[in-house]
Parts: C-alpha cells; structure tokens; sequence
C-alpha cells in the first residue's frame, strides 16, 4: 500500500509541476475517460472473469486509489508529452516506451500485493497496454476535434 500511495503522489505532482502542452479542459476530460475506461475494463476483466484484482477478490474500495489517483495522472502524463506533430515511427516509439513502463510498473505493483493475478500474465499486459494508449489518444484527437466545432 506504501508503493501505490507514493506513486499517487509522483505521478499527480508531476503532473502538477509539467509544463502543460495540454489545456485543463483536456486534462479533465481524458482524466475522466481514463478513469471510465479503468471501470470497463476491471468490470469484466477483474469482476465478471476474475482474471486479476486489486488488494483482495471482489469488489475493494481501496481499488479507487488506482482509478483515481494513478490512472488520470499516467493518461495526463502520456498525453501532454505525446508527439502529436511528429512522425509516426516517433509516435510507436513514444508508445513502445510508455507500454515499457507500464509493465515494469504493474510487475512491481504485482509484488507489493496490491495488485494479484488470477489466471493473467504479464505478457497478456504488454499486448493490451498499446491498445489502450492507442484508445487514449483516439479519444483525446476526438476531444480536441469536438472543442474545435
């Protein structure tokens, strides 16, 4: 619990002290996303498969710290220094780096029994999380198009 609470802190005081390429209006919007996208995919890959979880089987209030202390901070992160002008080769590396990240974090996660796997790999992980980055950036190009009209 120690982990996740520093990292709650890091994660939310980067995102404080960054220089914001983003506006807050974005940074309020994807954060919501992140946080609804979370719920989705917990819903039926935690809950209705059990496949993984937080802290202990079932539902945990404690599994909020994650929705809202570390995944609108890593989205927020991801995409205020996301290469949006650059070229695509610049933008899978971007993603490539951030899905290392994402493992190495959930892998220490998983060892300070905050986080369990329950019939989930690591591997099963790193295929998903460049989806997910992916969705997150689709949504946010959908956001700024919708802002523009």
């Amino acid at each position: 619990m120690a982990f996740l609470i520093v990292s709650i802190v890091v994660f939310n005081l980067a995102v404080i002290l960054m220089p914001k390429r983003i506006t807050l209006g974005e940074i309020y919007a994807t954060s919501w996303f992140a946080a609804f996208f979370h719920f989705i995919a917990d819903m039926f890959l935690d809950v209705k498969y059990d496949f993984y979880g937080y802290f202990s089987h079932g539902v945990d209030y404690k599994s909020l710290l994650f929705t809202f202390g570390i995944y609108p901070a890593i989205s927020t992160l991801f995409l205020n220094f996301f290469p949006f002008y650059q070229t695509l080769l610049t933008k899978l590396i971007y993603i490539f780096w951030w899905t290392i990240f994402s493992i190495i974090y959930e892998w220490t996660v998983l060892h300070t029994s905050t986080y369990y796997y329950n019939g989930w790999h690591l591997w099963y992980s790193a295929l998903c999380y460049p989806v997910c980055l992916l969705i997150l950036v689709g949504n946010f190009k959908i956001l700024r198009w919708a802002n523009n009209k």
